[in-house]
């Protein structure tokens, strides 16, 4: 809220207190919505109720904005994949659940589903921006390494044979991940998509 104070006959405005979170959380918005290239400093302005100098006070360039963004998508889904492979569920139920909890952020929006912030925005510009490339290289990797311990988890309870190939089923699993992020935002249904993790949990758990 901003404060006024009258000095000398004329008053002086307090600057504006930000909630740098919240802050944060509309500018993801915006990146979600409409991409990173798709997205102005303006936009950023509006949407998050700073002006330009406050945004790079708080954030620094564009790009860093962007990243920051990432990464406070990126610890809410950590926490939903975390939370669904690393219980007590049999690994079937795991995969189900994994694949509920990023269905669930996929179609947050009441918009409409936006697919993955990261896979369907960073991907459009890994090719020309290093920064955004290494950033989502080593997002895929962290996904990578979470469904492989589980798959690696599953082999050592008995779940699967000890000949299985965690690396390679945990690829898969999240090669299916990306696959639902592109097609929840190109429109497909919920119910849809969820036949088909169902489908795909119940293959890689076999």
């Amino acid at each position: 809220m901003r404060s006024d104070t009258k000095i000398g006959g004329k008053r002086r405005g307090r600057p504006r207190a930000y909630d740098p979170d919240a802050a944060l959380a509309q500018a993801a918005d915006s990146f979600w919505s409409s991409g990173y290239g798709g997205t102005s400093l303006d936009e950023l302005s509006e949407a998050t109720g700073m002006n330009r100098p406050s945004l790079y006070a708080a954030f620094g360039n564009k790009q860093a904005i962007y990243i920051r963004a990432m990464d406070k998508f990126g610890q809410h889904m950590a926490a939903q994949i975390e939370r669904s492979l690393t219980g007590p569920l049999p690994l079937e139920a795991s995969l189900r659940a994994f694949y509920g909890a990023v269905l669930n952020v996929y179609f947050s929006s009441k918009d409409g589903a936006r697919g993955c912030m990261v896979i369907c925005t960073a991907t459009t510009e890994a090719h020309t921006d290093p920064v955004i490339r290494e950033y989502l290289d080593k997002t895929l990797q962290r996904i990578d390494e979470a469904l492989i311990g589980r798959f690696k988890r599953a082999i050592a309870e008995g779940e699967l044979p000890k000949t299985a190939d965690a690396s390679t089923l945990g690829r898969i699993a999240a090669a299916s991940m990306h696959s639902i992020a592109l097609r929840s935002r190109a429109g497909q249904s919920r119910a849809s998509l969820k036949r088909m993790t169902d489908a795909t949990a119940k293959l890689l758990a076999a």
